[in-house]
């Protein structure tokens, strides 16, 4: 068994609830079997008994782990020597241990050393960077953050991507696991940088997963009140229109619209008055997320190439005019920064003392907000797309550097290339889309450098269609190499992905509902 098998997989831990109803061999081989079938490349399990039923009953890699409570020792994962030689022996193909920094029986050096002398490879089960630092130098094949959040203090809630992230810098055989609950999430940790990414409860836990769809159809019983707080969120793009029914940050039903660029403001706005006519009646507000800039209720373009509309378009006359509710309008990128605040990737800097977040949208075009103390900034602030650097001439940085700067780049070397098709060739090897995506990353990190020195936001969050494009982030990061830690900006993927806009300006349009009708 090679460490590349389990590059970019999904891992399925089958470890049922302790002396729960699931808690048998049958259940945790037919979990197990279940998995393999829906495409996972790997499991782990827990004991050495059921570390045998399931090696007898499937040939893909297998994560055994033992669990024990022990009077002298908080380390509960495969603390003894002797627990790593049984399960090599069940047929685990890892065998994985806690690496905390505890006192414990045995070392990692000396659980590493027993795993090797057997051919067999070893997770390392961290909590912290430098619990990972010191397991690759005992020799561990690869780091986990498995515990995370569990050596002391409240529990967390949500992965922790930067630690993911922070670990692929020192090596790339990261596995990310922990309180990975919904596919957003395991997308978001394969794209801080895990080598592999390992879910557990949400899939074979019946009685937590349960539980949290008991919770949360209590809340939305309990909620059928809040009928009066609905918005209308509206989100005006490029190329199409989204409009949702979102209700405290949860989009209730959306709709998605193309966007006519020849037809102008007046027929988009009809569009969706007609397209979202059955849910007159469900909302009391309108909220409206555009790219350009809203100034005393009128909409006008910074940059005609990304959307061109009249100067002054009177935007929320006319909304205000077709719903006849109030209507909230900002630009797009400042309502998904909101979004992504209070909803999504955000929630950290809510959190780090003084509630700091930029957002920066990496697409067509660059646009990016900033929420400052907890409020978010509006006007012109993060508009840093339109930055223009000294050697960059009279082109904003967006022109050097978007979806269309690459596809533009391509078409120059003779390459008639969208920017996906970009990343797809730089994927598999070509140079010259590698050196495309290289030059944007560098660009877009070196702006995020400066942001950092100028703004001090607790993160980063990083969106767009050619933001989460599979290693873009990365790219960003490995520009920060031999920076101080403490100017060393910290970006993170949104979470919200395309509903970022819709969920943020409907936030915007509740808590704010006279600013602008």
């Amino acid at each position: 068994m090679f460490a590349e098998d389990l590059k970019n997989s999904l891992i399925v831990s089958c470890q049922p609830v302790p002396d729960g109803p699931t808690d048998t061999a049958d259940f945790v081989v037919g979990f197990a079997k279940a998995a393999i079938d829906a495409g996972a490349r790997a499991l782990r399990i827990e004991s050495v008994a059921y570390v045998a039923a399931v090696r007898a009953a499937v040939t893909v890699p297998i994560i055994g782990i033992v669990k024990r409570d022990l009077d002298d020792s908080a380390v509960r994962i495969t603390p003894f020597v002797s627990d790593a030689e049984a399960l090599m022996a069940a047929g685990a193909d890892i065998v994985a241990f806690d690496a905390t920094d505890r006192p414990r029986p045995a070392s990692v050096k000396a659980l590493v050393q027993a795993v090797k002398a057997r051919g067999k490879l070893t997770m390392a089960d961290c909590s912290s960077l430098e619990d990972a630092r010191q397991a690759l130098a005992a020799g561990a094949d690869f780091v986990g953050t498995t515990l995370s959040g569990y050596v002391g203090g409240p529990e967390p809630v949500d992965p922790d991507l930067d630690l993911i992230a922070a670990m692929r810098r020192l090596t790339p055989f990261v596995i990310a696991e922990g309180r990975i609950r919904t596919t957003e999430q395991a997308a978001a940790a394969a794209r801080a940088g895990a080598y592999a990414v390992v879910v557990g409860s949400a899939i074979t836990r019946t009685e937590h997963v349960t539980a949290w769809f008991r919770d949360a159809v209590t809340s939305a019983y309990g909620s059928r009140t809040d009928q009066e707080n609905a918005v209308l969120a509206i989100d005006i793009g490029g190329t199409k229109t989204m409009a949702a029914l979102v209700v405290g940050g949860e989009v209730v039903e959306d709709i998605t619209v193309p966007t006519r660029r020849e037809d102008g403001p007046d027929a988009w706005l009809a569009g969706i008055a007609e397209a979202t006519r059955s849910w007159a009646g469900r909302y009391t507000r309108v909220g409206i997320a555009v790219t350009g800039f809203i100034e005393d209720g009128c909409w006008s373009a910074l940059n005609a190439a990304t959307l061109n509309i009249p100067y002054r378009y009177p935007l929320l006359r006319g909304a205000a005019a077709l719903f006849t509710v109030p209507v909230l309008a900002v630009n797009d990128a400042q309502a998904a920064a909101w979004g992504e605040y209070r909803f999504g990737a955000g929630a950290s800097a809510s959190r780090d003392g003084h509630g700091n977040l930029v957002f920066l949208t990496i697409s067509t075009g660059i646009g990016g907000g900033i929420v400052i103390n907890g409020r978010p900034l509006q006007g012109l602030a993060g508009h840093f797309g339109l930055i223009r650097g000294p050697s960059a001439g009279k082109s904003p940085l967006e022109d050097l550097t978007s979806g269309r700067w690459m596809a533009a780049e391509a078409a120059k070397l003779g390459h008639a290339a969208t920017a996906a098709e970009i990343f797809t060739w730089a994927g598999e090897g070509a140079s010259w889309a590698k050196e495309i995506v290289a030059q944007s990353a560098f660009r877009a990190a070196t702006l995020c450098r400066d942001i950092q020195m100028m703004l001090d936001p607790g993160v980063i969050v990083i969106g767009g269609g050619i933001g989460l494009a599979d290693g873009y982030i990365e790219r960003m990061r490995r520009a920060f190499d031999g920076m101080d830690a403490r100017v060393t900006p910290r970006l993170v993927p949104a979470l919200l992905g395309s509903r970022a806009g819709v969920v943020g300006v409907a936030s915007l349009a509740a808590e704010m509902p006279q600013r602008q009708t």
